[in-house]
């Protein structure tokens, strides 16, 4: 399925357990200063273990204003003009990890178990079987257990955890989490072959 086609389904409205109502898009560049509050809003503990600098304005700036989804497609939760979650599909177009992505989630910690990084996952993970993409890979910070294993209840299993491997912001080391899922149903190799 072309991007074009996969588009079309978005703005996505959807309705979280506590019957709060927000709207599935993807980033535009009208974005800039909402995206921005929504990283100052991530605690800071939180922000060390993200890799780039979110409180860099330049660096929002930068995403906003080159947004390129056939590479990496951020999925915006939106409610109220307010930014309060964030999926993101990053892809390599060429090379080989082309048939893989890779998925980062992020949601605002009042918005958190209502079920919308879960409701995120699930639309970056279609997006990507949509796509054509085989596997996706979601990287962790051994600390991140809640996130590990929410990702676990949706079909990603552990594919390595290397020791002291990664450092965040402040230089501090952790390990480094990568856990996968593989898009292809069974359904879909029963006609491979003949």
């Amino acid at each position: 399925m072309s991007l074009d086609l996969v588009l079309q389904k978005f703005p996505q409205k959807i309705t979280l357990k506590d019957n709060l109502q927000c709207t599935l898009r993807p980033l535009r560049k009208d974005d800039e200063k909402r995206f921005h509050e929504f990283f100052l809003a991530v605690p800071e503990q939180e922000r060390m273990f993200i890799k780039h600098r979110v409180t860099d304005p330049e660096v929002i700036r930068g995403w906003c204003q080159n947004i390129d989804l056939g590479h990496k497609f951020p999925l915006l939760a939106v409610t109220n003009g307010k930014i309060i979650g964030a999926a993101t599909l990053h892809q390599q177009l060429g090379g080989w990890k082309r048939h893989i992505g890779r998925v980062s989630v992020l949601v605002l910690p009042e918005y958190r178990g209502r079920g919308l990084a879960r409701t995120l996952v699930r639309e970056i993970s279609q997006l990507a079987r949509n796509l054509g993409l085989e596997r996706l890979e979601a990287e962790f910070i051994g600390e991140q257990e809640a996130a590990i294993k929410m990702f676990a209840l949706l079909g990603f299993s552990h594919l390595l955890r290397l020791e002291d491997y990664v450092k965040d912001m402040q230089a501090i080391s952790h390990d480094y989490v990568l856990m996968g899922l593989n898009l292809k149903v069974d359904e879909e190799y029963a006609g491979v072959g003949g």
